[in-house]
């Protein structure tokens, strides 16, 4: 993760559970920062998808519960990153809104602006308001909130099962740099 004056984006702004195209998303991923910004800045804030689940009410868990979105990795590799298509394209995947995490046994809401993309079987506006309306849950609930304020060698490990994150791009013209890796998943999100 690299982002410097020159840079035309940074990784990871906007909310986004890290490859939920994928048909078994990684169960953890690690950041180590090494360079933070001179002039402070460049937290990444952490949001708490049980939290959400729990804040819908009744009647609209009941609406989500069996619904399933595409999850598209076309839209942030080659839309943000400039990408160019690996042959056979970026992979896609469906995973319930809904899921249940395979530790905890909570349920816990599953969609994301990175790499959701639609939902099956309801009709492109339909598909759009259910997930903006989910979305602006996330974007404008600030208690689901766990913000890492950066120092260098700061390291974050996430269970990104449970998570979204999204790193605040608010140092420019500073840079940010770190290393990250992921630890692969081992079952798909289920319901």
């Amino acid at each position: 993760m690299k982002t410097t004056r020159d840079s035309a984006y940074t990784s990871g702004d906007g909310w986004h559970t890290d490859v939920t195209c994928d048909p078994i998303p990684p169960l953890g991923p690690m950041l180590y920062v090494t360079e933070t910004p001179t002039s402070g800045g460049g937290d990444t804030l952490f949001a708490d998808m049980y939290l959400a689940y729990q804040m819908l009410s009744d009647p609209m868990k009941e609406f989500l519960d069996p619904l399933i979105p595409e999850h598209d990795g076309a839209g942030p590799y080659v839309g943000s990153y400039k990408s160019t298509p690996p042959e056979g394209g970026y992979p896609k995947s469906q995973h319930p809104v809904i899921v249940t995490h395979p530790e905890s046994g909570k349920s816990l809401l599953y969609v994301n602006r990175g790499f959701t993309t639609r939902i099956v079987g309801l009709g492109r506006s339909e598909s759009s308001a259910v997930l903006d309306m989910l979305y602006r849950l996330i974007d404008s609930t600030p208690r689901l909130y766990c913000p890492v304020d950066w120092e260098p060698n700061t390291l974050a490990f996430w269970d990104n099962r449970c998570t979204q994150h999204h790193a605040v791009w608010d140092y420019w013209p500073n840079s940010r740099y770190g290393e990250r890796v992921s630890i692969i998943g081992d079952r798909p999100p289920r319901h």
